[in-house]
């Protein structure tokens, strides 16, 4: 029991707790004070209390932009009221008048510069000397309208620019505005036009004119690469590549027009110029010169030069040279690129940059070769269409049925053999040698497939070459195991099959001969050789019978023994990689042979049949199981098409076929398994046969299919309830229960018509009535059929 101190004991109680409170409160109060102490600092500002002053906005342009601004445009605006003044008013000045405004105007233009530089103002002393720079320039505009107005433009304009641009360097080399940056680079902009308008002045015709840009461009480029001010090498730099643009566009037209010797030698020598020039600034650029370009553009002017050089020499040899030289002489000039290569001294820029030269000119021979390649091996195609209709003339008349014949082809052969060497032979490099390697070898065959097309040779010659370079190729992928010379060969094999097809006895010996090569080759090339072997074999017997007068459908029992070799063949075969592809071409000929025969019923039953054969034969093996099914629906299409042959119309001819051995199967796989649900084992089984009849039934006026129907029904239901199966159950009620509902269809009908009208609704009502009085019975009676129907399987 609890224990209950009296009043004054219990009161003495509490008086102790309330003590002992009150000084562990004091004690924690004077340790809270400390910390706080020790977490604030020292000192505060005291925060201000009014409102918080407004951040001064970040200005958009700086001081030293707005003052740049500002010079430029009262500089510009300034040059303008020159232009106005000179234009507009000098006639009404004399000839004194005139001399002193544009002279003391430009005199004190170029001269404030001077003290404006010294007092630190050097924006505006740019802005000013800009003005000065402008208004000489109005002076010699001035000059040319007032004392030499009958002088001609072009002269004028070439002396005026050359004295401009040599005051403007003097200017701007001058002690006091040595530091301006405006001078020199407008000099070199001036300097670009002398040149030109002294040629078209002196009238030198569009050799001079190029020869002018080209020399301008190499001016431009000395400067680029020895002067020291940036803004004068970027200027110089521009000037240079955009005036030689022109220059070598110009001078390759007139290297592609030249029409003589003479012509072409002189727009050689300027093509030649560029190229000197061009290399001239890669070579600087390879030693690392301080001003030099860097590697990338040292490369680009490599290959430019190299490029040109190629032109130029081309071109020059191009008027004395019949048409179709002109490419194997570039070719061979761009491949004599490699032997300047040789030297060690060659900045590793430049040689790079003549190394893509070389190539870039053996790839566009290979590009204009590419046409005729193209006509040979996709020209042969042609006689799809053309079967056994005669032998061509030559083998160019075989490839090129369909095609135009590229003009100038002559010399297709050799462009592609010299390349091929030098992929074989030039090529050193460890990255680029495996691949050169692999392209050689393509090329050569490219060479040898041209030749005979190239000469005109006899059409049996040409399959001849032809089948001797699939055979080269073939060779090559089984002896080196290169996979570029796999798929040329077989490219190769398929062109000449198809060249092969102009005469009866070329097909039959190209196609023999093929299956040969590659059945041959499989022992080392067996995934690609074997199916390779096999569709020729089947293209072979295509042709067997159609030599032989034979029937598609008969030639079909032909191709049928290509896919049961082909289905021997992969029983014997190990290795998966081969096994696949090579039942892929068995397969393939099937479905050639189902195609030939689909014209003839009864033959295409057979070949059904026999398909059916084969693949069930595959089906034995292991590993294959599964393709019985494919030969299970060929036999039941192969008992359709027989059928069909006959005449049979009745349903049940066609889908007993199915269902009996669908139930076998599904029992098999019931008594293995006895979880398997009856809807899987019987159903389609079932449904296959029930369906269809139950179908034609209701559309049969006799009494004979719906009599038999429901006995076949009935069996099913009492099946399906004996052994305690929903899917027999199930499907032989529903088709029973339609079935009788056709059979009395016609007398519900008859007693429809005789009732009254009221009868429905009453007999409807009463129906209701029934329902609802009986319903939880009747639910109780659903459940119990529902867990009835659940435990059955």
């Amino acid at each position: 029991m609890t224990h209950i101190p009296p009043p004054a004991e219990e009161l003495r109680l509490v008086d102790a707790e309330l003590w002992q409170l009150d000084a562990r409160r004091a004690q924690l109060l004077a340790r809270r004070a400390w910390l706080v102490a020790a977490l604030q600092p020292k000192w505060q500002a005291p925060r201000p209390t009014g409102p918080t002053p407004a951040v001064r906005p970040r200005p958009e342009a700086s001081a030293p932009s707005v003052q740049n601004l500002l010079l430029v445009l009262g500089g510009v605006l300034l040059t303008i009221a020159a232009m106005v003044f000179t234009l507009v008013s000098w006639g009404h000045l004399g000839i004194t008048g005139r001399a002193l405004v544009l002279g003391a105007v430009t005199a004190a233009a170029l001269t404030a510069p001077l003290p404006l530089l010294k007092r630190g103002l050097r924006s505006t002393a740019e802005s000013v000397a800009g003005l000065g720079l402008a208004l000489t320039v109005l002076d010699a505009v001035a000059l040319h309208g007032a004392v030499f107005p009958h002088t001609p433009g072009a002269p004028y304009t070439a002396l005026a620019s050359a004295l401009l641009a040599g005051l403007w360097t003097t200017y701007g080399l001058l002690p006091g505005t040595a530091t301006l940056r405006l001078p020199l680079p407008a000099a070199v902009g001036a300097a670009q036009l002398p040149l030109f308008f002294w040629a078209i002045a002196a009238d030198a015709g569009s050799y001079g004119l190029t020869a002018a840009l080209l020399v301008t461009a190499g001016l431009d480029t000395v400067v680029a690469l020895r002067t020291t001010p940036r803004s004068v090498r970027v200027v110089a730099a521009i000037g240079a590549y955009g005036v030689s643009f022109w220059g070598v566009l110009a001078a390759g037209w007139l290297t592609w027009t030249a029409s003589g010797p003479s012509a072409a030698a002189r727009a050689a020598a300027l093509l030649l110029f560029a190229a000197a020039v061009a290399l001239g600034a890669a070579w600087q650029g390879g030693r690392t010169t301080p001003h030099a370009p860097g590697e990338g553009q040292s490369l680009a002017l490599a290959l430019t030069a190299g490029l040109l050089a190629v032109a130029a020499l081309g071109g020059a040899a191009r008027p004395a040279l019949p048409a179709m030289w002109t490419v194997p002489v570039h070719l061979a000039l761009g491949i004599a690129l490699l032997a300047a290569l040789r030297p060690n001294g060659l900045p590793e820029p430049v040689r790079l940059g003549l190394l893509w030269a070389s190539g870039s000119v053996q790839a566009l021979a290979l590009l204009w070769a590419l046409p005729v390649v193209g006509v040979v091996v996709l020209g042969p195609l042609a006689w799809a269409s053309r079967v056994w209709t005669g032998t061509p003339s030559d083998a160019r008349a075989a490839v090129a049925t369909d095609l135009s014949w590229p003009p100038y082809a002559e010399t297709t052969p050799l462009i592609l053999a010299a390349v091929a060497g030098v992929l074989a032979l030039a090529v050193r490099d460890t990255i680029w040698r495996p691949r050169a390697l692999a392209a050689a070898p393509v090329l050569a065959w490219t060479a040898v497939l041209t030749l005979p097309a190239v000469l005109e040779l006899p059409y049996l010659v040409g399959l001849l070459v032809q089948g001797m370079a699939t055979a080269g190729a073939l060779a090559a992928a089984v002896l080196l195991s290169r996979l570029p010379a796999l798929v040329v060969a077989l490219a190769s094999s398929v062109s000449l099959a198809f060249l092969s097809l102009a005469t009866q006895t070329a097909t039959l010996s190209v196609l023999a001969a093929l299956i040969a090569l590659f059945a041959a080759a499989s022992w080392r090339l067996a995934p690609f050789t074997a199916p390779a072997a096999l569709g020729y074999g089947a293209a072979l017997a295509v042709a067997t019978g159609a030599a032989a007068n034979w029937s598609p459908a008969h030639t079909a029992l032909l191709v049928l023994a290509v896919s049961a070799a082909a289905a021997l063949l992969a029983w014997r075969l190990d290795d998966a990689k081969t096994v696949v592809p090579v039942e892929a071409a068995g397969a393939a000929a099937g479905l050639v042979a189902i195609a030939l025969a689909a014209t003839d019923l009864p033959l295409l039953a057979t070949v059904l049949a026999l398909c059916g054969v084969i693949t069930a034969g595959t089906a034995i093996r292991e590993d294959r199981r599964p393709v019985g099914y494919a030969a299970a629906a060929l036999f039941v299409l192969a008992t359709w098409v027989r059928l069909a042959a006959w005449d049979v119309g009745a349903p049940e001819a066609y889908t007993l076929p199915v269902t009996v051995p669908a139930l076998l199967v599904g029992a098999l796989r019931h008594r293995r398994d006895p979880r398997t649900s009856s809807w899987t084992a019987y159903a389609p089984g079932l449904a296959a046969t029930l369906v269809p009849s139950l179908f034609a039934a209701w559309a049969d006026p006799h009494w004979t299919r719906p009599l038999l129907l429901g006995v076949a029904a009935l069996l099913v239901t009492l099946a399906g309830a004996r052994h305690h199966l929903q899917a027999p159950l199930l499907l032989g009620c529903a088709v029973l229960l339609l079935d009788a509902l056709h059979e009395l269809t016609p007398y519900i009908i008859q007693v429809t018509d005789a009732l009254p009208r009221w009868v429905p609704p009453a007999l409807a009502g009463i129906l209701l009535l029934a329902l609802g009085a009986t319903y939880e019975q009747r639910l109780r009676d659903a459940k119990k059929m529902r867990l009835f129907l659940t435990n059955m399987h």
